[in-house]
């Protein structure tokens, strides 16, 4: 949707309410053991079938055909943003979500601390998750004792084994290649320009890499570090402007309390668990038109391969939904941002399942919320993710008609 156009719609003084409940990672691929159901498919939800029966379902695209999404644009999907469109790198994401100082021109990039082999090959990407404690230890000697020149660097914990790193200084550009090769038993990748002008940059973080793996080399089992999203804070229209809506964000993942933050949303203080997330919504309800609501143990089920796991974190996200309803919304959006099979331990391009309730929904033949029954939707087998929210603007009364 053009937001240009959508702006003259919107009626400013509606007080709808609308809530965005994403279950990361939902998404899955059926898997022989489990008489070949997707976890979503084995998972006990009546709640979300007893929703799916009254609403409308289908199956979103998180970007395009054939496209696996990383988290950042398929969220700015579900917001509306078409991620195409607006780009930015999980460093920014990162840093907003620990609500980090990012000033215009800083570089930031999302890292890991990881586990490398004798021969500096990655055994495993997240140094067997180390507990955030850890994870700011390390930061912490990092800051102490790498030196680097022409430039300030930051790095703070995020979550587990996650690290913000932050570049600031002159003439620097994010235009650099990832060192994350992504994959195990490969070697960490060299950070290099991908423009003249950011030689800089990539000169930078190769002095701090190298000082970084030979500070870390005895510490077991984070002896190396992974750095990805680069990237430089944009300005975007916020969901206030393009909307009318004054939005929150509920989360316990710093990464999407970020994402939020880069469309206007206000983010909460991260959550320590989802229940916890669920009195929040109750707690701010009268002061917001719009929440998104972010569960994200489901996806993390899915990149370990734990297909039981995803199935019973599927049901625990179920047993919350009376919650929501007992608030009375308007408008009831279940859906995850992109599909991480078990089977595949990542992200995923298969469409995921996406439900809307509200009492003006046109009725479909879907009863039970899955990946098949969402195929028989009235949104449709294979819709662009970019068309929920002016759906949910629409049956929440928030948009005027079109034209004389």
């Amino acid at each position: 949707m053009n937001f240009d156009i959508l702006k003259t719609l919107v009626k400013r003084d509606e007080t709808s309410k609308i809530v965005l409940l994403v279950m990361d990672g939902l998404g899955g691929l059926p898997e022989e053991a489990s008489g070949s159901q997707t976890s979503l498919e084995v998972a006990r939800t009546p709640h979300l079938d007893a929703l799916a029966a009254q609403g409308i379902c289908g199956l979103h695209e998180s970007v395009a055909p054939g496209i696996t999404p990383g988290s950042g644009p398929a969220h700015l999907g579900l917001f509306g943003y078409d991620p195409l469109t607006y780009q930015v790198g999980r460093g920014v994401l990162s840093a907003l979500g620990i609500d980090f100082d990012l000033q215009p021109g800083d570089v930031a990039a999302r890292g890991n601390f990881a586990t490398v082999d004798e021969a500096g090959q990655v055994k495993d990407r997240r140094a067997g998750r180390i507990p955030t404690e850890k994870s700011a230890d390390l930061c912490a000697l990092l800051r102490e004792r790498v030196a680097l020149s022409d430039a300030q660097f930051y790095i703070q914990p995020v979550k587990e084994y996650r690290f913000l790193f932050v570049l600031r200084g002159a003439g620097l550009h994010a235009k650099i290649n990832e060192t994350d090769p992504l994959e195990v038993g490969e070697r960490p990748l060299k950070a290099e320009a991908q423009s003249p002008n950011a030689d800089k940059t990539a000169t930078l973080v190769r002095s701090f890499v190298d000082q970084t793996a030979a500070i870390l080399a005895d510490q077991e089992p984070a002896n190396m570090v992974l750095l990805r999203g680069f990237s430089q804070l944009p300005r975007w229209p916020s969901m206030q402007e393009a909307y009318g809506l004054k939005a929150v964000a509920i989360a316990m993942y710093p990464m999407y309390r970020g994402v939020a933050k880069l469309v206007g949303m206000e983010a909460l203080p991260a959550s320590h668990s989802v229940a916890e997330e669920f009195d929040r919504l109750a707690d701010c309800w009268a002061d917001y038109d719009f929440f998104f609501v972010h569960i994200k143990r489901i996806d993390s089920a899915g990149e370990d391969g734990d297909f039981d796991r995803k199935v019973a974190l599927i049901e625990e996200a179920d047993a919350f939904v009376p919650r929501i309803l007992e608030l009375k919304p308007d408008v009831l959006i279940v859906t995850g941002d992109h599909s991480t099979p078990a089977k595949m331990r990542y992200h995923s391009w298969h469409p995921v399942p996406v439900l809307l309730w509200s009492d003006t929904c046109r009725p479909d033949p879907v009863t039970q919320f899955g990946e098949r029954a969402c195929l028989a939707g009235g949104l449709g087998p294979r819709f662009p993710v970019t068309d929920l929210m002016p759906l949910a603007l629409a049956h929440a009364g928030r948009l005027d008609k079109f034209g004389a």
